[in-house]
């Protein structure tokens, strides 16, 4: 069996703890992957792969939980990120980069006529929220149950140290349920003030879903019909779908639009985009970040997005995601384990049924390909970025065939 030692990253982990709360906390805690066959720390990294600071060299499908989107380093973005810096990055007042990538993405994103910066993914979802409660002057925001749009207090997984107060004007519907969202605008008749959804339902523990026939366009007929905004949550999906918006695979244009991760390729960059409407309202709403402005992470995604669109970089992705995918099925077969590959090709996902919601074969799977220099997640969705060529995706596919192999002698 192939073995990796992660002896530095042991120490530095245990420095950690010492100093900071949990050693490594939230999503990118190791207490989530494999014990012992994950490293905790990384040292560098180009393209597609990563090497920890044990010097072990991994093809990396996390893509640093989604914003690298274009491979590690970059030449491009980084030449742009470097001729930014030389100028200036934090200043008193914003660069001129920020015009240039506001006029970059509004004329890019359909119904879209301007757009504010952010740094994170949850600071958009919250500020999209206080929009639509602007523009309408209602109170209620309707998400899918257990959605994930980020840490504030109205959608915090967790809750632990936050008040019920702050979710008491979010109410729940279900994920491909028309009926149950058309339950609360009923009940709550004109005070829904924005319905907020994720392109696909791709939340930790579970097997991705996409959206049911009808479903998106449901949410937008019903926002429409009741003034309400339809917010897109696409800090997840953003750009590795559809340059002009995920859900416009499914020819659905919200009110309003967030992005974060990929949107800088790794750069701290969030982006709101929203229809005219709406435009005295985002202007109403106080909202701001030392950092919202920084010049540096702004030309990095003005960049991206330049040469997502040159490089077919959302084709790419996606016939790598296919390969990939159909791959691990027909290995996975072939040893003789049942698995569900679910979510979009560039944004895929593996569990197996015989599971049943334990994830231990997603763990001995993800420790073994982790072993042979693959980092794949047993819980969360992976990512394909540009960088993943047809010999990444096969040398993939060989570590998967000899994990699924071991495997055999435990399950």
């Amino acid at each position: 069996m192939a073995t990796k030692a992660h002896e530095r990253s042991g120490e530095l982990f245990e420095r950690a703890e010492a100093v900071i709360p949990g050693g490594i906390y939230g999503h990118q805690s190791p207490r989530l992957l494999t014990r012992g066959a994950f490293p905790s720390f990384l040292a560098e990294a180009s393209g597609c792969r990563v090497r920890d600071v044990d010097g072990n060299t991994y093809i990396d499908y996390l893509c640093a939980y989604g914003p690298i989107v274009l491979g590690y380093n970059h030449p491009a973005v980084e030449q742009a990120a470097a001729r930014q810096r030389a100028r200036g990055d934090t200043l008193t007042l914003p660069a001129e980069v920020m015009v240039e990538l506001a006029e970059r993405l509004v004329p890019l994103t359909p119904g879209a006529e301007w757009c504010v910066f952010a740094k994170n993914g949850s600071d958009v979802c919250t500020w999209s929220l206080a929009v639509a409660r602007a523009a309408s002057g209602r109170k209620v925001v309707a998400m899918a149950d257990h959605a994930y749009h980020g840490v504030h207090g109205w959608c915090n997984h967790m809750k632990t140290g936050f008040l019920e107060d702050d979710r008491c004007a979010v109410r729940s519907f279900e994920w491909n349920d028309v009926t149950s969202l058309e339950r609360i605008f009923a009940e709550e008749r004109d005070d829904v003030a924005a319905v907020i959804v994720t392109p696909f339902r791709h939340e930790l523990l579970e097997d991705s879903v996409l959206p049911a026939p009808g479903f998106l366009e449901a949410i937008r007929q019903l926002c429409t019909r009741y003034g309400a905004a339809m917010i897109v949550d696409d800090v997840r999906a953003g750009f590795r779908l559809n340059l002009g918006g995920s859900t416009q695979s499914w020819s659905v244009t919200p009110d309003l639009l967030v992005y974060s991760k990929a949107v800088a390729n790794g750069y701290p960059l969030s982006v709101m985009l929203g229809r005219d409407s709406l435009r005295s309202a985002a202007e109403s709403v106080f909202m701001t970040g030392t950092f919202f402005l920084q010049a540096v992470p702004l030309a990095a995604a003005l960049a991206t997005v330049n040469e997502l669109e040159t490089g077919d970089g959302i084709g790419r992705m996606d016939r790598a995601g296919r390969r990939l995918c159909n791959g691990l099925g027909e290995r996975a077969a072939a040893h003789g384990f049942d698995v569900v590959i679910s979510g979009p090709p560039a944004i895929p996902f593996m569990t197996f049924r015989a599971d049943e919601g334990s994830f231990k074969r997603s763990y001995a799977f993800a420790g073994a390909c982790a072993r042979r220099g693959v980092l794949l997640h047993p819980l969360h969705n992976w990512f394909l970025s540009v960088a993943h060529a047809d010999t990444d995706i096969d040398a993939t596919l060989d570590a998967a065939d000899e994990s699924f192999r071991e495997m055999k002698g435990q399950f």
